[in-house]
């Protein structure tokens, strides 16, 4: 059996307080399940310029935290945090708080991080993808020890922590629900072997938005990222939930005419980027059918749409959440 759609949107600027607590607001109203933040710190400058990277002008934490206190059952989530970026029990720490003071609306992510510019501006380390995975799944590790509120021993080749009890814990019966997003081969099979949520993104070796990341977002490269996320998880696929980030929407009735501009700007056909999972271009009604094949073709339920689209995307929400 499938399981039921939701939605969530992801937001990666607000230039004022109000701004962002009107867009929380408004994501809950129109029936979004979760409301993201990446996890960037770039501002403008020559960095971001050579990322291509969207600017992000609010810290992911604090503006989760102000997300949560504004609304009464969103999900407020980060697709995904880098943990690179964070020392692991203040990270944990802090999301535990969010998930305690927001009654268990917590749902975070983890990710590796991929931004070659962004870890060179901010002056951090950044090692070989190996490595870099490796630590993410220790921070993964201790997050679930710290959410079940355990006396914490944890000895790892990244994080150690010693002498402490886990506080505070979860409300969330079982700990929050945990997402590890990415594009490689281990990272989609850890995310298969450890995570509830798995977010399917770009392969971002090449550590910027680009061509590269875009094309391996195709039909077949999302078949082989399923598969992965299949080889890792083994027995419990079924229990996944399967993410995506749809990051080329625009609801319209000339469907065509769109395709084939935006198709042009990409580089491939037309009938490619209509393919193109992490693509929804067309009617309500179109978008609604998109969504219900790919579902039964990747197993893909959880569509996360850019903040831009939050209010001409709202039908398809109410159309299809739950269903």
């Amino acid at each position: 059996m499938s399981r039921p759609f939701r939605f969530g949107v992801q937001a990666f600027s607000a230039d004022t307080a109000a701004e962002w607590k009107d867009l929380a607001r408004s994501a809950e109203d129109l029936g979004y399940s979760c409301l993201h933040l990446a996890d960037h710190y770039l501002g403008p400058g020559a960095a971001m310029t050579a990322a291509s990277h969207p600017p992000q002008n609010l810290a992911a934490l604090p503006a989760m935290a102000t997300a949560a206190a504004v609304t009464q059952n969103l999900l407020i989530g980060a697709r995904v945090m880098c943990v690179d970026y964070h020392q692991p029990v203040v990270l944990a720490k802090s999301l535990a708080t969010i998930d305690l003071l927001s009654d268990g609306r917590l749902e975070p992510g983890f990710g590796a991080g991929w931004v070659t510019s962004e870890y060179e501006a901010m002056g951090v380390p950044m090692d070989r993808p190996g490595i870099r995975i490796d630590r993410m799944i220790e921070h993964v590790q201790l997050a679930r020890a710290f959410f079940a509120g355990e006396e914490l021993d944890f000895d790892g080749e990244h994080v150690q922590v010693r002498d402490m009890a886990a506080v505070p814990a979860s409300p969330q019966s079982g700990g929050p629900r945990i997402m590890i997003g990415g594009g490689s081969p281990r990272v989609l099979r850890t995310a298969g072997e450890m995570a509830d949520i798995v977010s399917i993104n770009f392969d971002n070796s090449a550590g910027k938005i680009g061509a590269h990341g875009i094309a391996s977002g195709t039909a077949a490269g999302t078949a082989a990222k399923i598969d992965w996320v299949r080889e890792g998880a083994g027995d419990r696929f079924a229990d996944l939930e399967i993410e995506i980030g749809a990051y080329f929407t625009t609801v319209t009735d000339a469907t065509q005419p769109t395709l084939e501009a935006m198709a042009g700007a990409f580089g491939m056909p037309p009938e490619e980027l209509a393919r193109h999972p992490h693509a929804l271009i067309g009617s309500v009604a179109e978008i609604c059918e998109t969504l219900q094949q790919r579902r039964d073709t990747y197993g893909i339920s959880y569509l996360t749409v850019g903040g831009a689209n939050m209010e001409a995307f709202a039908p398809v929400v109410a159309a299809l959440s739950g269903t």
